[in-house]
């Protein structure tokens, strides 16, 4: 995959923000740190790896016994990790030097031929992927299947529309930020048409 563009790195930013382990996201999600980093979904090794010299060990012990924890247990535990604060720099650090590559590569195993695509392109199919993950089983993901389909025949208007038509998933659930995202993102891919 081509690196991330500008742009395409401006929309994981935007959306993002700078997470702290105080603040918990709300839904499925577990206790998230730095640029979108869910310690809901992390293995302990990764989390070692990624975040073991950035953090203070104490704040790094703490942060460990959180992982795996989800939903309404994520959401129990984060009022008591306020005085955890994760600085700019160092989430950049880890979003550009770790997360990158890792989610690069899932976005190749998610969508064949992506590396085909436009820059921007591949960047917001990152984005998606970064958000979402790369199940493609079930009916909330049938959008994340029609992306797959599309994405080897280089169908960006398809690919475009897919993305907002996964928008039924949060409508009138309290979530417009991910609705921004994903309109955001098929506009990102439509900015590639020529």
């Amino acid at each position: 995959m081509e690196p991330l563009t500008e742009k395409a790195q401006k929309l994981i930013f935007d959306f993002e923000g700078i997470d702290q382990p105080g603040d918990w996201p709300g839904g499925a999600s577990g206790i998230t740190i730095g640029i979108g980093y869910d310690l809901g979904y992390e293995s302990a090794g990764d989390f070692e790896e990624d975040w073991k010299a950035i953090l203070s060990d104490g704040d790094f012990t703490t942060l460990s016994q959180v992982l795996g924890l989800k939903g309404a247990d994520a959401q129990a535990k984060a009022p008591g990790l306020k005085a955890i604060k994760i600085k700019s720099a160092d989430a950049e650090q880890v979003f550009l030097e770790r997360s990158v590559p890792k989610y690069q590569a899932l976005t190749q195993q998610a969508f064949p031929g992506v590396d085909a695509l436009p820059a921007d392109a591949q960047g917001a199919l990152f984005s998606l992927v970064y958000n979402r993950g790369t199940s493609m089983n079930g009916d909330s993901r049938k959008e994340m299947r029609a992306i797959r389909d599309a994405v080897p025949n280089g169908d960006l208007q398809e690919i475009a529309d897919q993305l907002r038509a996964m928008k039924r998933l949060w409508e009138g659930k309290g979530l417009d930020g991910l609705l921004k995202r994903r309109d955001a993102e098929a506009d990102l891919v439509e900015s590639s048409i020529v």
